[in-house]
């Protein structure tokens, strides 16, 4: 059987890793000593739905907090609890699990601005929500632009990938 592995994180130039068996145990990919704010988890909670927050809400905790989205999303590993409904498209949907399509084209100009904003052979999720702003595009139309190019987006802000 072949699994879907996702890098989460270089640990002490170790790779830790989870593939889909792994699910369920999200705070695998912190330190053991690492703790969640008590602030962070109560407006996680609040979100929750079937043990799911969505990337938005999540997005959202972290403007209101005005902290790192990847403190949100740490916080929601340490809850064991699941991001879904990336606003990039990615991942999070039922039952295809990524809802993005390649672009049937893609202007010189965004390709250009995408591939400039490579980072070790992928554009960061963040990078793209910028290029999304700028251009004046939908944050899927940045994923499917991506895809048409085959650039690989990673890592997420909030640390899913």
């Amino acid at each position: 059987m072949l699994l879907e592995t996702h890098n989460l994180k270089t640990t002490n130039s170790r790779k830790v890793s989870m593939t889909h068996q792994d699910a369920g145990h999200y705070a695998a990919k912190h330190p053991k000593n690492r703790k969640a704010d008590p602030k962070v988890v109560e407006k996680v909670k609040q979100k929750l739905s079937d043990n799911h927050i969505t990337c938005a809400a999540a997005h959202a905790i972290a403007a209101d907090l005005a902290i790192p989205p990847s403190r949100v999303g740490m916080t929601v590993d340490l809850m064991e609890a699941r991001i879904v409904k990336c606003q990039l498209g990615l991942f999070g949907y039922s039952p295809q699990k990524s809802i993005v399509e390649p672009a049937e084209s893609v202007s010189p100009e965004l390709g250009d601005t995408l591939k400039k904003n490579i980072v070790n052979d992928r554009i960061p999720c963040e990078r793209c929500w910028k290029i999304a702003i700028d251009f004046g595009l939908r944050k899927i139309e940045i994923a499917s632009a991506c895809e048409a190019l085959g650039l690989k987006v990673r890592p997420c802000q909030l640390g899913a990938f």
